[in-house]
């Protein structure tokens, strides 16, 4: 009896604990959704302490880091989760490649990526990883162009976030504690976030803040303002909280809206929301053009590409906004896209941790031009950018004086900490070349229209594509120089050709002649039937030499010109992929050549008209060498034979 009763009582328990770990989770889960992390940390380590182990549980705890951009401690959880071995979804391949960069795995953030652009081959990001395949080179060039030093002003608690005003900085911080019933935010355990400002003197030291503005001030977020120079304007990110009513979305959440401030007296008043904010949407971070007739924000309105964007919008000459425009896929992707600035110089710095990077957020700066288009993207390098989350650039142009954010570890007080920066020498200004030119037929040099030019890097990632004109000519615009491009030309009249063009710094990049040589031609000693013919490839099944049914219909073709032409003698030169070793490709295309004079013979041809043998793979006619992942079908376009007239 007291071993029955014993095991009930183990049974008993043994429910009871399933049941206690169950609502942990439950909880847990119910804190995750609602974006209260901290809440849903405590819950999810509980339980993984008691030895529970699942894809959910782990990839929940390191979203829960990841989201309150705690880098290094998802990577912690993110290891677990790639630990064991099931089916993911494919953005975990992204997040675990931005949390392995924070700890400096490079090499297998990168493999993480590699899986990542396999997956999402039309994603933004998996694109320009693949086209800035050398993005550390590239960073590395960039660095060391600036000097750093924690800016002196920073507490235990968040500060970000930073604008020039007057003779001031002003500056986003989470420091108010002071009072009974502090108000705190369940994503981050901290209080709202308040303006607070700091004199900034002639050597470029920072006072002492102080709180910046009461009138401003609410109960809930306030961050990023940024100033009019007249300083009679401000414009700033708060949650959606005006006149004392909040407003919630659909899901009962309190998101970030825009809003304008005026300075009144001594004291900013008159505080409006700006026309195109939404409850079901964030709108944050604005930023001003020089001429300050258009303002720059972060969003993830209906059109947004990733998880946030950047925008811009028109401010009209009576106050009113136009609509917002996206700044399109060459600056947003899928991941983030926040805090613009606009220098001076009209240069958009920005933060993303969808461009390749260093890790977490890193700072971009492009240069916007006349006509709406942008340069290249370039990131500003280290020290401003490091392995965790660096954001909220801005910078005097004049002074070369600058501030930014970062969450780092080096001189870090807590959480997001405010960097002062000087600019010792600029970012090398952009380079382009414009990539035009004329295709010609090789025979007559009249040009060619309707031909199709796609442009490659040398990794054949696509750039862009263009059709030539009535006059033979094709526009690729303007290209970054310093990179070598491939340039592929394909007409239904004349053989596809490939064009390596190599654009330098230094060459004056003259307009391009792509001479393109007809499929039928006059038969002449030196000319390849098939080519001449026009006539299909002599197709070889793979691992075999056998004639197809469909090869003997275009070996007819060869046979009929051979009768036509009763002197003709030819060589015959079979090939294959580079599937299989070197050795056995010679043997097999040797076996194919064979088997090809073989049929000619069989079908009336003297064999002292024919001579051929075997290449194997020594001549390919594309990037399918060893080791490289290619289609079936790119792989028998070098599985083919070649008919060389030698004797007429």
């Amino acid at each position: 009896m007291k071993i029955k009763n014993s095991v009930q009582v183990c049974l008993i328990m043994i429910s009871f604990l399933g049941y206690s770990q169950e609502m942990q989770l439950k909880k847990a889960n119910a804190n995750y959704e609602n974006f209260q992390y901290i809440d849903a940390i405590n819950m999810y380590e509980k339980v993984v302490e008691k030895g529970y182990k699942s894809v959910e549980l782990f990839s929940k705890l390191g979203d829960s880091y990841y989201f309150q951009s705690k880098l290094k401690e998802a990577n912690n959880w993110y290891d677990k989760l790639f630990s064991l071995n099931e089916k993911l979804n494919s953005e975990y391949y992204f997040r675990y490649a931005q949390t392995l960069k924070t700890i400096g795995n490079y090499k297998k953030a990168d493999a993480m990526m590699a899986v990542f652009n396999q997956i999402n081959t039309s994603d933004l990001r998996a694109i320009l990883s693949k086209k800035q395949f050398n993005y550390l080179d590239e960073i590395k060039n960039n660095s060391g162009r600036y000097t750093i030093q924690n800016a002196g002003i920073n507490s235990e608690f968040s500060d970000y976030g930073t604008s020039f005003y007057k003779n001031t900085l002003v500056f986003t911080s989470a420091r108010d504690t002071s009072g009974v019933f502090v108000k705190k935010h369940s994503w981050t355990n901290q209080s709202f976030t308040n303006l607070y400002s700091s004199l900034i003197t002639d050597n470029g030291s920072l006072l002492e803040p102080q709180k910046f503005s009461k009138k401003i001030d609410s109960k809930y977020h306030e961050s990023t303002p940024v100033f009019t120079y007249d300083g009679l304007t401000m414009y700033f990110t708060r949650n959606n909280f005006l006149n004392g009513k909040k407003g919630r979305n659909s899901e009962k959440g309190i998101l970030l809206k825009l809003y304008k401030a005026t300075k009144i007296g001594e004291d900013w008043g008159a505080v409006t929301e700006l026309p195109f904010n939404s409850n079901e949407y964030s709108c944050a971070h604005p930023a001003l053009s020089p001429d300050e007739k258009t303002l720059y924000f972060s969003s993830n309105m209906p059109g947004t590409k990733g998880l946030s964007d950047i925008y811009k919008v028109n401010i009209l000459s009576d106050g009113n906004f136009g609509e917002p425009v996206n700044l399109g896929d060459k600056i947003n992707t899928e991941a983030r896209e926040t805090f613009p600035f606009i220098s001076t110089l009209n240069e958009l710095y920005f933060a993303s941790d969808g461009h390749p990077g260093l890790g977490g957020l890193d700072v971009f700066v492009t240069q916007l031009k006349e006509d709406g288009q942008h340069g290249k993207i370039k990131n500003v390098g280290e020290p401003v950018n490091s392995n965790f989350d660096d954001f909220g650039f801005i910078m005097n142009t004049d002074s070369k004086i600058g501030f930014f954010s970062s969450n780092r570890e080096k001189d870090n007080l807590g959480y997001d900490d405010i960097y002062y920066c000087t600019e010792t020498k600029p970012i090398p200004k952009d380079c382009q070349q414009n990539l035009t030119g004329v295709v010609v037929d090789s025979n007559t040099q009249v040009p060619i229209q309707g031909v199709k030019l796609v442009l490659f890097d040398l990794n054949y990632v696509k750039f862009d594509e263009k059709i030539s004109d009535a006059t033979g000519r094709f526009d690729f615009g303007t290209i970054d120089c310093g990179n070598t491009f491939r340039i592929i030309s394909e007409s239904k009249d004349f053989d596809t050709l490939e064009k390596m063009v190599l654009i330098t710094k230094d060459s004056d990049l003259k307009e391009l002649e792509i001479s393109m040589t007809p499929k039928l031609q006059p038969i002449q000693i030196g000319s390849d039937l098939r080519k001449t013919l026009g006539i299909e490839i002599i197709y070889f099944d793979l691992d075999k030499a056998n004639i197809r049914k469909d090869a003997e219909v275009e070996l007819a073709k060869i046979l009929e010109v051979m009768k036509q032409y009763p002197t003709m003698e030819i060589d015959v030169r079979s090939h294959t992929d580079s599937r299989q070793t070197e050795i056995y490709n010679y043997i097999l295309s040797n076996k194919r050549a064979k088997a090809t004079i073989k049929w000619l013979v069989a079908n009336g041809i003297d064999a002292k008209r024919l001579t051929g043998k075997g290449y194997g793979e020594s001549q390919l006619i594309n990037k399918c060498a060893d080791d490289v992942l290619c289609t079936e079908a790119e792989h028998q376009a070098n599985r083919r034979s070649e008919f060389i007239v030698m004797k007429l």
